[in-house]
């Protein structure tokens, strides 16, 4: 992939002063959350703020979905279809609704709402702090028009998102493979973004602690990037995710498991 041919996600990270309430959320909502040996008082400082989860709880999660100046039903069927895949192997629902949705979908763009254009989506949890007229997932310009290939690996990447699942990426044993000066220049270039952006976004791993998922990382995961080899130390590409694979659905099965017959 050349980065400068996609948009990559930004997954939305609440501010700092918020960050309090987000560890208290996640782990009111469900007690996993909290990483263990973490005492319950402990100030929210950034290490933690990443460390948490936030995922709903093994008893499954089932989410209302509201648009934002979405008007067209056929578009919004579609988006809920995508969403819905999850369900396939985990116990998740994605339900319409027009009153005081949980999930809130906008489709700006840098002229209607400069800072929230692009793809991005808050993460799990997260998504209860946000003030009730703003969205929580962003899907720029998407239409009926846009390629059945993007509601693959746009709509579902950023409802893995909403289901707390974090990058894929930024599991240590990919961001060691990255040329740190090259996907910096790259991203800024690409992107848009600041140098601070870029690492935050690609270069800072996550904690083994905080994934609960597969030993070795999962370069074909919907939640992982496409990087071109050229912006790898070996030279060889992170082939990312176009579509939820096979791991993904295990690993959300684990997360959100179906009730037993």
């Amino acid at each position: 992939m050349n980065a400068s041919r996609v948009i990559a996600c930004t997954p939305r990270f609440l501010p700092r002063n918020l960050w309090g309430r987000s560890i208290e959320t996640a782990c009111r909502v469900n007690p996993d959350n909290r990483p263990e040996g973490a005492a319950e008082d402990a100030a929210p400082s950034e290490r933690l703020a990443l460390d948490v989860t936030r995922y709903w709880g093994k008893n499954g999660v089932k989410l209302t979905v509201g648009f934002i100046e979405t008007p067209d039903n056929s578009l919004r069927g579609r988006i809920l279809t995508h969403m819905n895949a999850w369900g396939l192997t985990a116990n998740v629902t994605f339900i319409f609704a027009n009153t005081d949705p949980q999930v809130r979908i906008a489709r700006f763009g840098a002229k209607e709402a400069p800072g929230q254009d692009g793809y991005w989506s808050n993460i799990g949890t997260d998504i209860l702090l946000i003030d009730k007229d703003q969205p929580t997932m962003n899907l720029e310009a998407f239409t009926m028009d846009t390629s059945e290939a993007e509601f693959h690996r746009v709509v579902r990447h950023e409802t893995g998102h909403t289901l707390g699942f974090p990058h894929e990426h930024m599991r240590k044993q990919i961001v060691a493979r990255l040329d740190t000066k090259k996907v910096i220049a790259s991203f800024m270039a690409s992107q848009g973004w600041s140098e601070q952006e870029v690492k935050n976004q690609v270069l800072t791993p996550i904690e083994d602690s905080s994934i609960l998922g597969t030993p070795v990382a999962d370069e074909s995961s919907i939640m992982c990037y496409q990087i071109d080899g050229s912006l790898t130390k070996d030279g060889k590409p992170i082939v990312g995710g176009l579509d939820i694979n096979d791991t993904d659905r295990a690993f959300a099965a684990l997360v959100y498991p179906k009730p037993k017959a």
